[in-house]
Formats: structure tokens, sequence, C-alpha cells
């Protein structure tokens, strides 16, 4: 009888179902990209190794724990002193290297004959970058200590690169002469496809440490934060994380004269601790898309009870008739929520696959990746039907509430 109802007034119900498509559509595609991102930042941050630890000069933690911009930008920059100084003194630590740029600063295209990639980022950091960054080697080897002791212009690329120039031509990049901006390189390796957010994830080459400090500048002044250096830190396997934070807090803080009472002028970051600033970040994130979804719901349920008023009014004389033969309060209460359930569940419907569509067509097209849990549909498909039952509610306890004798006397 609901689905009926709906084929005797197509216009009327598409239009009052189209809020409800709204909200479900906002929830199911938003809800897709952002899980799929999510789950692939995740796998990125893991792959980083439990035991890293990061020291930056700024990073998302102070930033998301509401640090004032004025006073971070302030902060001393890092240099290759400080990683050598760690590598020196902190007797828990195994490996210590130091990363130039880090693709923010400097950033340039990569070319090769009559081919060219878009901006990447060029990092320069020593013969350790592959071990502490747990990125194998696809082809080729990574450079030696020589090699950046003597600043030769060599320089291992990143995916994304490897695969704009050589790979979809079928070529062999070891030994090929690619130009790095304005400068000339000799290709050693190609660093294997890392879990990636965005398709940017890859988009950078590494050249050594020093030939980036002639290239770029001696410590990578350029950029937002005024210094790009970021020191990575992996502790012997005899020693803890714990052990290895506190050694290289302390060393830090004696370089940089801090007192007992003054807080640390860098940021020292773990897996767990970026993890935790993500969730903070996503929690939000899927807070304002519920809040979103929400209205849009809501402005759905609005029309919903209000074409199920206009239906009561419209059937008085048929719910006169249906109570005359003896139906009851409760059958015709049922019969009214039916069809509000029904019309905003066909909503979650549409909207579901509009949704899912909607994030496929963003994942074939930017290659960002998705995820369509069965259990963003359940949601969809539930608070469709939620809203129906709720909005239709007060129609239809005005519906079961008619008296049959004056619903028959109805026009």
């Amino acid at each position: 009888m609901a689905l009926e109802t709906l084929r005797a007034n197509k216009l009327r119900s598409s239009l009052t179902i189209l809020g409800v498509v709204i909200g479900i559509t906002s929830i199911v595609g938003m809800t897709s990209l952002l899980r799929g991102f999510d789950e692939s930042l995740r796998d990125s941050i893991r792959a980083l190794g439990p035991n890293t630890i990061f020291v930056a000069k700024v990073s998302g933690v102070s930033l998301a724990a509401g640090g004032d911009f004025a006073t971070l930008f302030r902060r001393p920059n890092l240099t290759v002193a400080d990683a050598k100084a760690i590598e020196k003194l902190a007797p828990s630590v195994d490996i210590v290297d130091a990363w130039l740029g880090d693709g923010g600063s400097s950033a340039e295209r990569i070319y090769y004959r009559g081919e060219r990639t878009t901006q990447v980022g060029v990092i320069g950091a020593t013969e350790q970058f592959a071990e502490v960054n747990f990125v194998p080697v696809a082809l080729g080897r990574f450079f030696t200590a020589p090699e950046v002791e003597h600043r030769r212009r060599v320089v291992v690329l990143g995916y994304n690169p490897y695969d704009t120039l050589f790979q979809k031509f079928g070529i062999d990049p070891i030994g090929k002469k690619v130009r790095v901006g304005a400068l000339e390189y000799t290709v050693v390796g190609v660093l294997a496809q890392r879990p990636s957010a965005i398709g940017q994830q890859d988009d950078f080459v590494v050249i050594p440490q020093t030939t980036h400090q002639v290239v770029f500048g001696s410590q990578s002044t350029r950029g937002p934060f005024g210094g790009t250096v970021t020191i990575v830190v992996v502790p012997k396997k005899t020693a803890t994380r714990d052990q290895a934070l506190l050694e290289v807090e302390e060393i830090m803080r004696i370089r940089h004269g801090l007192k007992l009472d003054e807080p640390d002028d860098f940021d020292i970051g773990t897996q767990d601790a970026i993890l935790r600033v993500w969730d903070r970040i996503s929690s939000g994130i899927f807070l304002a898309l519920v809040v979103i979804s929400s209205i849009a719901l809501m402005v759905g349920g609005i029309g919903v009870m209000a074409i199920m008023m206009i239906s009561v009014t419209e059937r008085t004389r048929e719910i006169g008739v249906r109570k005359a033969l003896g139906a009851r309060r409760r059958e015709v209460l049922i019969q009214f929520l039916a069809e509000a359930a029904v019309l905003t569940s066909l909503g979650g419907i549409l909207g579901i696959a509009i949704g899912s569509g909607i994030g496929a067509a963003v994942h074939f097209a930017t290659d960002f990746p998705i995820s369509l849990p069965w259990w963003s549909f359940a949601i969809g498909l539930g608070f469709s039907a939620a809203v129906g039952i709720f909005f239709g509610m007060v129609p239809a306890y005005r519906a079961a509430g008619l008296d049959p004798i004056e619903a028959l006397r109805y026009e």
C-alpha cells in the first residue's frame, strides 16, 4: 500500500525525499572518502615503524595542541649538527638521519628527455634514509657514504617520478641522467611504492645530504617554517623507545640552552603521537560531517512530515471507512508510519547509491583511496528509516485519532 501511494504521487514523493537523498549521499560519500584516507594514512604511519622517533622544529603535535603560531615560528631551526650530536651522545640510539627539505622547501620538476614530472619534493639525506624510513629499494641501490661525503650528484627516485618518466615507457632508469631543476643527476636507484593516503605520498626524490646543502642552502632555510630539517632516530634493539626519547630530549634541550622550567622549543614525535593527533583531527572532521548531514536529514524529515500531514487531510474519508470497518487506532498508526518509513528508506537507498557512485568516481578520477564498509550502508538506511518514523509520528497519530463518524462526513 505504501509503494502504491508512492506510485500514485511520483513527483510529490520525489520532491519529498530529496532532502533525505542529499543527507544520505553526503554521509555515505564523505564516509567512504574519509575512511579510505584514514586507513591509508594509518598504513603510511605504521610503515614508519613503532620505535622511530622524529624531531622537528614544528609538527602537527604542536599545532594540534593549539600552539601559538607566532611562538612556533620563532623556534630555532634544527641543524645537521643536532643530528650528529644525538648520534654521538645518545647511547640508546642506533641510527640517526637528518632529512633536509622534506619536500616542502625544496621542490623541483624532474626531466628526462622530453618527459617531465609535476613539482616533487627533493629530500636531502644520508645513505641511511631507506633504512630509517623502512622503504625498500625496488631497483638499483641507494647512494653510499662516500657519495654523500663527496657531494655526488646521484639521485634515488620515489615511485611516482619513476613511473612518470620510465616505467610507463618500459625504460630501465638505472644509470640514466635526469635533470632535477637546473642540475643533472645520475639515477642510482628507485624506492618501492609506499602505503599511500594520497597519490602524492611517493612524489619525491632523494639526493645526498651534502649535495642538497650546496644546491638548496646550508640548512634549507626556505619554506613556511624557516627551516625544514627533520631528525629521524631509531633506537637500538636492546634499548626501549622511551629511553631513547629521554636521551634525545635531554640532548636537544642542552643544545638549545633551555632551563628546567622552560618548555621544549622543538617537537618530538612517534608513531603513537602522530596517530593520536590524526585521531583528534579525524574525529573533528567526522563530527562536522554528521552535523552537516543531520541538517540535510532534518530538512528532509520536515518535508516528509508536511507531505504526510497533507496526505492525512486528503485521505480523511478513507481513514473513516477503515475505522468504520473495524480498523483499530494501532493499525491506522502503523499504516501511516509505514508509508513515511518506506518514503524515506527509498531516499536512503538512492542516497547510498549516489554516495557510493561519487566515492567510486573520485577514486577512479584521482586515485584517492576510498572505503565502503557495509556498516556505512546500514547506518545510511537506518538513519533514513528513523527520519521517516520520527517525522511521520505526528501525522500518523493525527490519522489514528480521527473520529470515524466525523471522518466519514468529511467532504
